[in-house]
């Protein structure tokens, strides 16, 4: 019988697929003495550690000794460090957003159960065992099928939703609720402050690539779209009821001169700055700002 995969391909390198994408469920090995330098995820990561102990050192767990059968989650925006005290070998799981897992149990634990005053890892229980034991087994490429990753992460959050209690969770749910909160703070509070994407991630101390990953995953929304949206709406807001000059306005949303200030006006508005200003030629209630200008 010809050698065929899963997706009906006969003798087809799936690594090579179409549907091949970037593995975030990764089996990694290091020799004792390895050291990650402090630094600030970029991703939500959970590891499991599977052999040895290694000496984690971050706000959540400040000098913990992870040991093999244990694992911890650090938030995106968090900082961590990381030093193997023996040779260790351990399953990582990377991820922008716990969609897989009860978004109602999410919410109630974020809201209804406080988490511990000092945290603590969690023990890796035989059901979740098995299931890294399989991903160590067969989920080593960097590239792997799509499907079968999405339907490796929801079977993980399935196990930590049937296996684990509500107290138990609050340690995994509240750094990442408190993470997403305070990057959402920060875009907020500071997106006003700034001209560009580019300037907005170098206020964060993020590179623009990580930037606008984490900013869609929060915001459900690239965030030029969304930093456009805001742009609009805080001229408009400026132009109907605040008494600064159009040229004040002008100038303080990064426009070069007044014709171009117009121009802008115009293709999102369907009207001049002064005629919005003055109420004439106003756009329709059912009219929007457009995302790209």
């Amino acid at each position: 019988m010809p050698n065929t995969s899963a997706c009906g391909a006969t003798n087809i390198d799936c690594r090579s697929c179409p549907k091949a994408t970037d593995n975030i469920i990764i089996y990694a090995s290091h020799p004792r003495g390895f050291h990650l330098p402090a630094h600030k995820c970029e991703e939500n990561i959970l590891i499991f550690l599977l052999k040895g102990e290694v000496l984690v050192n971050s706000n959540e767990y400040a000098g913990t000794t992870l040991r093999a059968g244990e694992f911890i989650l650090q938030a995106i925006g968090s900082k961590y460090e990381i030093l193997a005290m023996t040779d260790v070998e351990c399953v990582c799981y990377r991820f922008e957003q716990p969609r897989f897992f009860c978004e109602t149990r999410y919410s109630y634990i974020a809201n209804e159960v406080q988490p511990p005053l000092i945290y603590s890892p969690l023990k890796i229980k035989p059901e979740v065992q098995y299931f890294l034991d399989a991903s160590k087994s067969y989920m080593t490429e960097a590239k792997i099928c799509k499907e079968l990753l999405a339907f490796k992460q929801k079977e993980l959050g399935f196990l930590l939703g049937q296996y684990y209690t509500d107290y138990e969770l609050s340690m995994l749910v509240h750094p990442l609720s408190k993470y997403t909160n305070s990057f959402q703070y920060f875009v907020l509070k500071n997106h006003n402050r700034v001209k560009t994407v580019e300037e907005l991630a170098k206020l964060g101390g993020y590179t623009t690539t990580t930037f606008r990953r984490i900013f869609t995953s929060v915001f459900h929304q690239p965030v030029y779209e969304w930093m456009q949206e805001r742009r609009c709406e805080g001229i408009m807001y400026e132009l109907q009821h605040t008494d600064a000059t159009i040229s004040e306005i002008c100038y303080k949303y990064g426009f070069e001169s007044l014709p171009h200030f117009s121009n802008f006006c115009k293709k999102k508005f369907s009207a001049s700055p002064r005629n919005l200003r003055t109420g004439k030629n106003t756009i329709p209630a059912t009219a929007q700002p457009a995302h790209n200008g």
